[in-house]
């Protein structure tokens, strides 16, 4: 099936989905890895049908039947412009049942379905306000294997499917597949091909087909490009790139999704951590006092980038993170919406990393520990993936640190995306990487990903005393048997007793005690039964 074979209804806001759908026809590998062969109505046919996505880390396959819902004969939702192609349908299905339902999938990014097809870490520019090295990073997203893909906004549902004077068609995803710099009247010239998926419209500018100015190329150079285009391809400058389209998504392939020994391979390390109220979930810069709680995760690049941009004259090493929250689409039903994310990378100073607790910031107490854990993802050949992991032996970095410390580089904002990512380019040496939410105590699972151009090093830092559970719940336990009763609950006088007790064992605290109104309030806050006191797991 082609791409503008494919069809939606608009039931739901899944048309992200669509267009995510449609770019994976386009790479058969891929597409074959999340739709598998030979499943057909024919051949040994079962009713039923899988289906592999990513998720966090590893490929999981979904199964699912025949079934699709329908309304008076026809396809509720996904379904081919012929009728006759169920595909898309299905793999729809099996999507849907993965984050918990069809409503799950209300409202989303193309980005977020390009992951979850490749395994891949995606990048987003605003092309209104794009960076001075973006060619550069095209260029080099391309010669990685990456997935590209380009729009132009609409400001409304007219706008739609709209075509421009000079033949872009709105609101459509074009492919980015190629860049070339060729000498046009004794000056250098960038250009970039695309593709349209959707149908026969071409661009009809500059250096379109039939333009003027391939006639002052070298006639080779001309041929040769000419050689690289496909139907429904075309070349334009890269000026008119940034003026007509809106925005640019690229899909950083990770190094098992590529099969190819002529692309470069990034190197990938990811983290899966989690916050935890109370715990590990400090929020941003904004609360210092709980913020150094968040995980850590320390990266080391010792190895530069092998071609550094033009310009630059010091040598750095390419970076892409990106941060995802897991499992929120599929608690939408239990009103678990997206937390708002994001995260700081600070440069570690020699001094800390050389003489460590004293003169680094460093945190001894004892507090419960990250449950990140570091996984070596992709291939285990040395030549693609080098990422190396150390023992878990570095300390916390405490709240001192971060205090005298700005970020090197942070997330742009915190968003309330699934996963929210940059490129960034960093001076060899240690760093350190904070993820977090917005607000403090917000429970949540997540996993940070690293993609690094050469070999790096990296750790999840733990706490150098981790809590002990069991013994913090023996002391909690025998503390309230002490005080309840023979039906094992507390009420608001017998938590003021508890309360007041343990603070006065604290000589480093002035403090008048609780009163039996504050208790109250308390156990209100807890007691979900209405009867004005707490069990044991409340306490």
């Amino acid at each position: 099936m082609l791409p503008q074979e494919v069809a939606f209804r608009g039931l739901r806001g899944d048309c992200w989905l669509l267009a995510a759908i449609a770019s994976l026809t386009l790479n058969e590998k891929l597409l074959y890895r999340v739709v598998p062969k030979d499943q057909s109505f024919q051949k040994n046919y079962a009713g039923i049908f899988h289906f592999q996505f990513w998720q966090y880390g590893e490929w999981v396959e979904v199964v699912i039947d025949d079934r699709l819902p329908t309304k008076d004969g026809q396809l509720l939702f996904l379904h081919s412009e012929e009728g006759n192609e169920f595909w898309s349908a299905l793999l729809e299905k099996a999507y849907a049942k993965l984050n918990g339902s069809y409503e799950a999938l209300a409202g989303g990014s193309t980005i977020e379905g390009f992951e979850d097809f490749t395994g891949g870490i995606s990048e987003f520019y605003d092309l209104k306000k794009p960076p001075g090295n973006l060619y550069h990073i095209i260029r080099k997203a391309l010669r990685a294997g990456s997935l590209l893909g380009c729009s132009i906004d609409v400001s409304s549902a007219a706008e739609a499917e709209a075509t421009t004077r000079q033949k872009l068609v709105k609101g459509h995803a074009y492919s980015v597949t190629g860049v070339e710099e060729v000498d046009f009247r004794g000056c250098p010239e960038k250009l970039i091909r695309l593709r349209n998926p959707w149908g026969e419209v071409e661009w009809s500018g500059a250096w379109s087909d039939a333009a003027p100015e391939w006639n002052y190329i070298d006639p080779r150079k001309k041929e040769e490009l000419d050689k690289r285009a496909e139907d429904g391809e075309f070349w334009m400058s890269f000026s008119d790139f940034l003026k007509q389209f809106s925005r640019l998504e690229i899909c950083n392939l990770s190094p098992d999704s590529l099969s190819s020994e002529e692309v470069h391979k990034w190197n990938m390390v990811l983290f899966n951590g989690r916050w935890t109220r109370g715990s590990t979930a400090g929020g941003c810069q904004n609360y210092p006092g709980t913020y150094w709680t968040n995980p850590q995760f320390k990266i080391h690049l010792d190895e530069v980038d092998e071609d550094q941009e033009e310009g630059i004259s010091e040598p750095c090493c390419t970076v892409l993170l990106g941060l995802m929250q897991k499992n929120r689409r599929r608690q939408k039903r239990i009103g678990q919406g997206m937390l708002s994310i994001g995260y700081a990378v600070y440069q570690i100073p020699k001094e800390v990393c050389e003489y460590g607790l004293d003169r680094g910031g460093l945190h001894g107490g004892a507090i419960p520990n990250s449950t990140g854990r570091a996984e070596l993802q992709g291939e285990t050949d040395s030549a693609h993936c080098s990422v190396q992991l150390e023992s878990h032996t570095d300390a916390h970095l405490g709240q001192d640190f971060f205090q005298t410390h700005q970020p090197s580089a942070c997330s742009s904002t915190y968003m309330n995306l699934r996963e929210v990512s940059s490129r960034v380019r960093l001076p060899p040496g240690q760093y350190l990487v904070v993820p977090s939410t917005f607000e403090p105590f917000k429970d949540g699972d997540f996993c940070l990903r690293v993609f690094s151009e050469k070999k790096a090093q990296a750790l999840c830092v733990c706490f150098p005393h981790p809590w002990d559970m069991d013994q913090e719940n023996e002391h909690f336990q025998s503390l309230f048997e002490e005080f309840a009763g023979k039906d094992s609950e507390i009420s608001a006088n017998q938590l003021k007793r508890v309360l007041n007790g343990v603070l006065s064992t604290r000589t480093d605290m002035k403090f008048d005690g609780f009163n039996i109104n504050t208790c109250r309030e308390m156990i209100s806050l807890l007691d979900v039964s209405f009867k004005c006191h707490i069990f044991f797991f409340l306490f």
